[in-house]
């Protein structure tokens, strides 16, 4: 998928909803209304991207379904199925201090409170209780075994700096 480090990606079109052009998406926002803030989309499917507009949106059950300017055809929408919902980063809201998008600490290498390399941040899993770090072992790391660890600030996340792309935990290497 072609997305620079200054865009997210915020969803994705799932299926076609109706006859009159709309679509489902899934949303990976919180909530997943917030979705419907961001009127300007790149949508990026097989290598492609195509700009489109928001023409109006709304949640529908457990999901959302929107409707893209200039689409009124089912078969139109349904070309964009399966494609993810891409926006700059800048125009997300800014968060307070301690906080951070997924997409901030993707990528991040994974230290403990000891100076052990554990690897880096390939993707967060939401359990319901807290979220989860995926750490994908590195050629630093200390071993080339995949880590889960829970994503809890102060207890388990001692530092983040985005700065220099690091992560301190406490956590033991052999868990």
């Amino acid at each position: 998928m072609a997305v620079s480090s200054q865009e997210t990606v915020i969803g994705r079109i799932t299926s076609v909803y109706g006859v009159k052009g709309w679509v489902k998406v899934f949303s990976y926002t919180d909530p997943i209304e917030g979705i419907l803030n961001y009127p300007n989309w790149t949508l990026v499917q097989d290598g492609k991207r195509v700009p489109v507009q928001l023409e109006q949106g709304r949640r529908h059950g457990p999901g959302i379904v929107v409707q893209l300017k200039g689409v009124s055809d089912r078969e139109v929408a349904r070309g964009y199925c399966g494609a993810d919902i891409v926006v700059p980063t800048d125009v997300m809201p800014e968060l307070p201090a301690g906080e951070y998008y997924w997409h901030q600490l993707e990528g991040l290498v994974v230290e403990t409170v000891e100076g052990e390399c554990l690897g880096k941040v390939h993707h967060l899993i939401e359990t319901g209780s807290n979220d989860v770090l995926v750490v994908h072992a590195t050629v630093d790391a200390i071993d080339q075994r995949e880590r889960l660890i829970p994503y809890l600030p102060d207890q388990v996340v001692r530092e983040i700096d985005l700065a220099s792309g690091k992560m301190v935990v406490d956590w033991d290497p052999e868990f």
